[in-house]
Formats: C-alpha cells, sequence, structure tokens
C-alpha cells in the first residue's frame, strides 16, 4: 500500500539518493586514486547512474508538491518510469547474484561495501520507493516488454564497444562472462541472452501482478470508506 505522506517520501528519498551516490563514488573510485573510469562502460555503473538520476528527479517533484499540495499524497513524475528503473536495477541485483557470483574467480571476495552497495542496496531501495510511495494500478500489460529495452540497449553498446576494439578490462572486450563470444562462441551467448531475457520479462511481469493486486485493493478501500 502507499504512504500517502510525501514528509516520509521525501526522507527516505534523500536518504536513498545519497547511498546510491556512495555507492558509485566507491565503484569510481573517488577518494581512494586512481579513479577508474572504466567502470562507466558497465552495466552496474550505468544502471546506478540511472538509479541517482530517478531518485533525485523524485526527491525535487516532491519538494514541489509538498509547497504546491502539502504533505498528503504521492509524488513521481510517472509510475511506469518508475517501473522502467526498478526493472533496470533488477537486472543488476539479480544478474549478481544468480549469474556472476556463481561464476566468480578464485579469490574474489563477495558482499563487499561496494559490491553490497551498487548490486543489493540500490535495488533493494528502489523496489523500496516504488512499493512504498508509488500509486499502484498505474503499470500496463505491455510496460515488462517495453522496460527490457534498456538492458537490451546496453548490449548493444557493449557488443558494438568489443566490436570496435575497446576494452572493458585489460585484455577483455566484454563486460560479463555470459557476453565472451570467443569462449562460449555465439550460440552460447544467444542462449545466455535468452535466458536472461525471459528471466528478465518473468520479474517485470511480477512486477506488474503486485501493481495491479495492490491497485486493486487500494480501490476496494476507497470505495468501502467513500461516504
Amino acid at each position: 500500500m502507499v504512504v500517502a505522506d510525501r514528509r516520509a517520501a521525501l526522507a527516505f528519498r534523500v536518504v536513498a539518493a545519497l547511498l546510491i551516490a556512495l555507492g558509485i563514488t566507491r565503484l569510481l573510485g573517488i577518494g581512494d586514486p586512481p579513479i577508474s573510469f572504466s567502470t562507466l562502460l558497465f552495466y552496474t555503473m550505468q544502471s546506478n547512474i540511472l538509479c541517482l538520476v530517478w531518485m533525485v528527479l523524485l526527491i525535487i517533484r516532491t519538494v514541489k508538491d509538498l509547497r504546491a499540495a502539502g504533505a498528503k499524497g504521492w509524488s513521481s513524475p510517472s509510475p511506469r518510469v518508475g517501473g522502467a528503473v526498478m526493472q533496470a536495477i533488477t537486472v543488476t541485483m539479480l544478474i549478481y547474484l544468480v549469474v556472476l557470483l556463481p561464476q566468480s574467480e578464485p579469490g574474489y571476495v563477495p558482499f563487499t561495501l561496494t559490491d553490497t552497495l551498487v548490486h543489493v542496496v540500490t535495488p533493494v531501495l528502489l523496489i523500496l520507493d516504488w512499493a512504498l510511495f508509488s500509486p499502484k494500478g498505474r503499470f500496463r500489460g505491455w510496460d515488462p516488454l517495453i522496460w527490457a529495452a534498456l538492458p537490451y540497449l546496453y548490449l548493444l553498446f557493449a557488443f558494438g564497444w568489443g566490436a570496435l576494439g575497446g576494452e572493458f578490462s585489460p585484455g577483455r572486450s566484454f563486460p560479463y562472462p555470459f557476453m565472451d563470444i570467443g569462449t562460449l562462441g555465439l550460440s552460447g551467448v544467444a542462449l545466455w541472452i535468452v535466458a536472461l531475457t525471459v528471466a528478465l520479462v518473468a520479474v517485470g511481469y511480477l512486477f506488474l501482478l503486485i501493481d495491479r493486486v495492490l491497485g486493486t485493493v487500494a480501490v476496494r478501500r476507497a470505495a468501502a470508506v467513500a461516504p
């Protein structure tokens, strides 16, 4: 159910923005030179930056609505765009937990502060913001398919960058192991992408189902208390 209190939403969103920004700065290496600009090439970084931009927009909208309409109510530039951002960062979390951790190289230490911030904390914050402070019943049946475009745009970027000779790390023209055509072959990479797409769309429709159920509950409760 929506917490229809813009003061609570604003407090949550300011804290969320600070935590997301902390994860981004740590991943970049700001304060711990040299700065690793190569991290900007990875989906993890790009999706976290997207979340930070969205959270700042939410803060701006919430402040404006607080001044114009008071504390009661919700504030979002677009719940459906918020769903797309939430889906994009959920991909980051699921791939980290389900794909990358099981395939991590020996010696890799999981769940460091930085990794936890960008792979777990940011996704959870976006999901909580949607669950608590976004109106329900706004998603449309085709939205999960549209939301899948964001990860696919990254795939186009990553494969294009590698094809042009760009490197994501020294000697590596791919960002993630499941995109390693040299090792997996085209068919192997395609199989991974199909499997991840199915999982991605399934998660999107799970969000849609929850949105519709909560939206229906909200409408019934509103009708029950109406004079």
